[in-house]
């Protein structure tokens, strides 16, 4: 699985866990729907950091707790 469909999938799980809609965490973390909804169907390979540390503060959750998943932890590195 690559990177950012995991990514993709560790935001949708966190917006159901909370019960709340891909629009609601993009009203609360400030960031356009358009940059969310590009991250989730990955056609946004690359997210900036920036971008998910609102999306990690709108989930009351730090960067560390976002990436501290099994699937990041097995991933293999990437090599660019």
């Amino acid at each position: 699985m690559d990177k950012s469909t995991v990514i993709s999938q560790r935001i949708l799980q966190l917006c159901r866990e909370r019960n709340i809609t891909i629009g609601k965490l993009c009203s609360e973390a400030g960031t356009t729907a358009s940059t969310v909804h590009d991250i989730v169907m990955g056609t946004t390979k690359n997210p900036r950091v920036f971008t998910l540390k609102k999306l990690c503060d709108a989930l009351d959750i730090t960067l560390s707790e976002f990436f501290d998943t099994p699937e990041f932890n097995n991933m293999d590195q990437e090599i660019a």
